[in-house]
């Protein structure tokens, strides 16, 4: 993946985050009282971050195998409860073992 992309993404996802945080305080002016359109402007920013983010986990390692490896490692410890920090270390963790681990099937 190139610098550009990187960038084009960080750049859209700030943009897109903060239209959504942005455009219920310009509409409307007075105290939103349905659960519903609460509930709505309060996860939509998640939907969309892991929207525009979930496609570049497959692309960002040199091999799907292993970008697969991570992500599994990273959902189930994620239903686990575990803290981001472990999450995201461990999903990182998974696919260095995967790479190094395909590295050496390929090499025998």
């Amino acid at each position: 993946m190139n610098y550009e992309r990187i960038l084009i993404c960080i750049f859209l996802m700030a943009g897109i985050t903060y239209l959504i945080r942005m455009l219920p305080l310009a509409f409307f002016r007075k105290e939103i009282e349905s659960n519903f359109v609460n509930s709505f402007f309060s996860y939509i920013p998640y939907a969309v971050l892991g929207a525009m983010t979930f496609p570049e986990v497959f692309y960002s390692t040199g091999n799907l195998i292993s970008a697969v490896c991570g992500v599994i490692v990273a959902i189930f410890l994620s239903f686990k409860n575990k803290s981001m920090i472990i999450v995201s270390l461990s999903a990182c963790g998974a696919v260095f073992i995967t790479e190094r681990f395909l590295e050496l099937i390929k090499f025998l």
